[in-house]
């Protein structure tokens, strides 16, 4: 609970994946990618009830093991290829009846992030006194040197060519959801049917806690990045 408000996080873990298959419960440096998410949610100060939506009995199963709640297995209809996140959240909502007034959505292939970024995200939250916030980090290259290519592969559409006389650090910089967190009063999350409208405010996180699992190079740099976190332990 945060300003007496009450918490419902969502670990949204659909069984059919096609970049990597069996992704959310794919042994990630020992666990199953879901657990870390789920582990780390749990030690949260604010969150009072976690659940897992899945369309899975194997992912339920596994996120119950390691401590979530799995009060329902998902209709089909919201676990195709075409099924918006949206609408899982809205599922989840309704299953509560109203007993929760904010809502997060922790998506598993964001297994970098750590309670620390759950509780900053909504101590953020309520310092602001907005109604959502939802993660972001900088981008690894300018936007600036980003460009479509002609049919034949010529650059000339590239808009680096208008800064080519400018170093890196004299370029805006630039900033994209993570897909790490997304937080928001419920009523709001409903008006704006989404996270996102004209009072969401953006939680920064770094790059090393951002790698947004969708491919094996993904998760190849998130066990890297595990591994380098627990050599600087030792």
């Amino acid at each position: 609970m945060i300003n007496g408000k009450k918490v419902l996080a969502i670990i949204p873990a659909r069984g059919g994946s096609k970049g990597l298959p069996g992704k959310n419960i794919k042994l990630l440096y020992g666990k199953p990618m879901i657990a870390w998410t789920i582990e780390e949610s749990l030690k949260s100060k604010y969150i009072d009830k976690l659940i897992v939506s899945t369309d899975s009995e194997d992912i339920g199963k596994t996120s119950i093991q390691f401590g979530a709640e799995v009060p329902f297995i998902r209709p089909k209809e919201l676990a195709s290829d075409s099924a918006k996140s949206i609408d899982v959240i809205k599922h989840g909502i309704d299953f509560f009846e109203n007993q929760f007034k904010v809502i997060i959505l922790l998506q598993p292939t964001s297994p970098l992030r750590t309670v620390k970024d759950i509780d900053y995200a909504l101590e953020e939250m309520r310092r602001k006194n907005v109604q959502a916030v939802v993660s972001v980090c900088e981008l690894e290259h300018p936007i600036q040197w980003v460009g479509k290519l002609t049919k034949d592969k010529r650059m000339v559409n590239f808009t680096m060519n208008k800064y080519k006389n400018k170093n890196r650090q004299e370029l805006e910089k630039h900033y994209k959801y993570n897909g790490a967190l997304y937080i928001a009063d419920i009523d709001y999350f409903l008006e704006n049917n989404g996270f996102i409208g004209n009072e969401t405010f953006a939680f920064v996180m770094e790059k090393e806690k951002s790698v947004d699992i969708d491919t094996l190079f993904d998760f190849k740099l998130a066990e890297f990045f595990f591994k380098e976190k627990t050599n600087e332990r030792y």
